[in-house]
């Protein structure tokens, strides 16, 4: 089974932001992939909505609510209660935990999960009421201690970091070795019984290994590189050489 993707609007949020205008549209372009085959759209809304804006959320939901509704809501972000509160009110699909500083350019590790797991449990709890599937942001060399950890949450998923992977486009053996890690890890969740999940930094050259060592994979969320894509391509053709990639 091929994962499913998910597309990050934040990158094209971000460019809409630099004018006081509308466009690029979060919402056009969120269509147009969910129209070629994504399985979801992902948000991560910052405070300072420096990308995705609060207001974007809204019609974001009803985007998928009125014209794709097998497609998926997934909403990332730090837990505060103000995040809480905005992500229940979007009814998504799936809410992806991190531990971001807010002054944060973009996620880079995951939870300590043994030190944060009373405050981790709460939330999921708190999340999983609502009927929302929950997961959590993760290193990927994670060992079994850290994943028992995350599973004794109550979480659904985690979503492994890619980052250190996606770096190493210009280094075979440092892929490999980071493909070593993120194998380990995607072992020990499955024996676990954790969804996994992936996102940073991923490309239509890297997914194919990604999803070879972690055959159990899920879902990838993709935002820099699939953007970065789509001004070569067009969203359209773009979505479609991803899911390709995915397997």
């Amino acid at each position: 089974m091929s994962a499913k993707l998910s597309v990050n609007l934040n990158a094209v949020a971000m460019l809409r932001n630099r004018r006081d205008l509308p466009w690029p549209s979060v919402t056009a372009l969120g269509r147009i992939a969910l129209e070629n085959g994504a399985h979801g759209l992902t948000v991560h809304p910052r405070p300072d909505q420096r990308h995705i804006r609060f207001s974007d959320l809204p019609a974001i939901r009803a985007l998928i609510d009125d014209e794709f509704p097998n497609a998926e809501f997934n909403i990332e972000g730090y837990p505060t209660d103000a995040f809480l509160d905005l992500a229940e009110a979007s009814e998504p699909e799936q809410v992806t935990l991190v531990p971001d500083d807010p002054a944060q350019a973009t996620s880079d590790h995951g939870w300590d999960f043994e030190g944060k797991g009373n405050f981790l449990r709460s939330v999921v709890q708190r999340l999983k009421k609502r009927g929302i599937r929950v997961s959590l942001f993760c290193d990927p060399d994670a060992n079994r201690t850290a994943l028992e950890a995350a599973k004794a949450t109550g979480a659904d998923r985690v979503e492994f970091y890619t980052g250190p992977y996606g770096g190493t486009y210009d280094d075979p053996a440092r892929a490999t070795e980071e493909l070593a890690k993120l194998e380990t890890a995607g072992q020990i969740a499955a024996e676990l019984g954790l969804g996994v999940n992936a996102g940073h930094d991923l490309t239509v050259e890297n997914l194919p290994a990604l999803a070879r060592v972690l055959p159990n994979l899920m879902e990838v969320s993709i935002g820099h590189g699939l953007t970065a894509n789509a001004l070569e391509y067009g969203m359209a053709a773009t979505v479609q050489r991803f899911i390709k990639a995915c397997g």
